[in-house]
């Protein structure tokens, strides 16, 4: 599937996972990616973007000590682009898989992943529930708590705002803008 549709990711995704805080995890993951693709001046791959972030915890669910793993295995099997399957295999590195992030694409997956756990982490500690109102000091107060949120590692986020050259307050605030796009 060298152009895979949305709604093939979407079958192959459901496919493999139907815990409702992943597939949403998923879509979250997906709409960020879009997000950036956009802002970053890739628009006309916003869709291959897309894909990448729907897909990436592809064989999390019923893999978890495979993670980004088998998911390759799965992917090749259905003939996905080896590109989907690089770029989503490249958010495990230097934790399940030695595939380092290349393209800017792939780095901006790396750091997003945990970020918008942890975002909606926070989200769920406000009042309001929502993105709408959250502002980047809220984000950096439990970023410093190691206890909140503990499964969101610090280290790969601080590690990607690096590998992407940007600071972690632009990331972090980056990453707001682009949920608050989403989830309104």
């Amino acid at each position: 599937m060298p152009d895979m549709t949305r709604a093939e990711a979407w079958e192959l995704l459901t496919e493999y996972n139907q815990d409702e805080f992943h597939l949403q995890h998923a879509q979250t993951v997906e709409n960020t990616m879009r997000y950036f693709a956009k802002e970053l001046g890739y628009g006309e791959e916003e869709e291959f973007w897309g894909i990448v972030g729907l897909l990436h915890d592809l064989d999390f669910e019923k893999y978890p000590e495979e993670h980004c793993i088998k998911s390759q295995e799965i992917m090749r099997e259905r003939g996905v682009d080896e590109r989907v399957i690089h770029a989503t295999a490249s958010h495990g590195y230097a934790i399940t898989v030695d595939i380092q992030p290349e393209h800017e694409m792939e780095k901006v997956l790396y750091a997003v992943d945990e970020l918008t756990g942890l975002i909606g982490a926070v989200v769920l500690m406000r009042p309001s529930k929502s993105v709408q109102d959250l502002e980047l000091k809220s984000v950096k107060k439990k970023y410093k708590s190691k206890n909140f949120a503990a499964g969101c590692s610090r280290k790969v986020i601080e590690r990607e705002a690096d590998m992407l050259g940007w600071t972690l307050d632009e990331l972090i605030q980056r990453t707001i803008d682009a949920l608050k796009i989403f989830q309104e």
